[in-house]
């Protein structure tokens, strides 16, 4: 009978400690740990979901710059590589305005020609859910805007960029639709109104699948760990999302690798997360940052991204992040040139593409006009395979370690990250 009124007496407190917490509230590693969550257990609770190991290379490549005038860049990466199957391009759509939503027809055209080229390819494109996205907008505003998103006020925005992609050869893109949602950095994230942020999500999601002959798949990218909100809380529903990501930048300072697999809403917790639900995980954003030039990350992350079920993963390759556009990680470099030389990827057709759902929503905005074809893409030049381009200058590093990872290139390669 004392053990009984015991665990019933832990029971009470328990119960009256998880009342007191405010919702969006974070949680430290402790408290994480001793309260349950909407998507885990305390580790040792139940048995851990089988994950799944994949049986070639999986997909990978580099951002190395948004504009179509960066498409060169990829074929001269391969050849630092030692001619290195890169079968995923990657990149983003501005955030300054609706127009940059709707996505510019040649870039779109250009980069979808060049995924065309190849049947092993993969073009995922970084997709912001509302504008401006890197303007401080404050956290009342962002609410009312993520309102406006699940009511149907945007949804002609992303209609017209389903179109586009569609009609211009990019109908099997990979969305990575209001990445980094869980962080402060974007106008799209999603603590301001969790709710609302999940039921905008499904809306783009059933707006854009809507378009005849799509068949995209959309990548749910927070950045590692807790952040400013823990991801699962952010989490839209299987039926929406196709792929678990998760940019994994080498912070905060201090840190191992081995804290970035245990550290709550981590790299374990996301490999679980997807295992449960049958779904493959990426890693559209990774690279160095808070420590420096530091080859044990590179191997580390390497070998976890080889030994899940990774859909395809793309390193952020300017400074400090990078390997080929940054001088400034000679070590690394050297070291992650060692690991993908002469990769030869995964196997066309090994990265299969669902089948596109029945939308649960039809939207009737007015159509736009059919965007011209854009000219063939610039072949990319044959500098010497060993060369490096001119390291860029090293941007400032943001003070807060939970801030996004990105560091802010030149105006002129993506969209303004801060």
């Amino acid at each position: 009978m004392r053990i009984g009124r015991l665990a019933l007496a832990a029971a009470a407190l328990l119960l009256l400690t998880t009342a007191g917490v405010p919702a969006g509230t974070p949680l430290s590693q402790t408290e994480r740990h001793s309260l349950s969550s909407d998507a885990f257990r305390p580790r040792g609770a139940a048995p851990r979901p089988v994950v799944q190991r994949p049986s070639h290379e999986p997909p990978f490549g580099a951002f190395v710059g948004s504009w179509d005038e960066y498409i060169p860049q990829i074929g001269r990466y391969a050849q630092w590589l030692g001619n290195a199957n890169l079968q995923v391009g990657h990149t983003y759509l501005a955030g300054n305005g609706w127009a940059d939503i709707e996505g510019e027809p040649v870039v779109l055209g250009l980069w979808s020609q060049w995924r065309l080229a190849d049947p092993s390819r993969m073009l995922v494109l970084g997709v912001p859910m509302l504008v401006p996205n890197e303007s401080d907008v404050p956290d009342g505003e962002v609410a009312r805007l993520l309102g406006q998103g699940a009511r149907g006020d945007f949804d002609q925005h992303f209609l017209r960029l389903a179109r586009r992609l569609v009609a211009l050869g990019g109908a099997d893109t990979v969305l990575t639709l209001g990445w980094e949602m869980n962080g402060v950095t974007y106008t799209h994230r999603c603590k301001p109104d969790p709710t609302a942020w999940k039921a905008y999500w499904r809306r783009i999601v059933s707006v854009m699948r809507s378009v005849p002959g799509q068949r995209f798949r959309f990548d749910f990218a927070p950045n590692r760990g807790l952040d400013a909100i823990p991801w699962t809380r952010c989490y839209p529903g299987d039926d929406v999302v196709d792929i678990i990501g998760m940019d994994s930048y080498d912070q905060p300072a201090g840190a191992t690798f081995d804290d970035y697999v245990r550290e709550p809403y981590g790299l374990q917790d996301q490999v679980e997360f997807a295992a449960k639900r049958g779904k493959p995980v990426s890693y559209p954003e990774w690279g160095l940052f808070r420590n420096g030039d530091n080859p044990q990350f590179v191997q580390r992350m390497v070998e976890w991204i080889r030994t899940h079920d990774t859909s395809y993963q793309t390193v952020t390759d300017y400074c400090p992040h990078g390997f080929w556009q940054c001088g400034q990680n000679p070590r690394s470099s050297a070291l992650f040139k060692q690991l993908m030389t002469g990769s030869k990827g995964a196997p066309a057709g090994s990265q299969p593409t669902p089948p596109a759902p029945t939308p649960k929503i039809t939207p009737a905005p007015a159509a736009p006009a059919s965007p011209s074809a854009p000219p063939s893409p610039t072949a990319p030049a044959s500098p010497a395979a060993t060369a490096s381009p001119t390291a860029s200058a090293s941007p400032t590093v943001p003070a807060s370690s939970t801030a996004s990872a990105s560091a802010e290139p030149a105006p002129s390669s993506r969209p303004a990250r801060r």
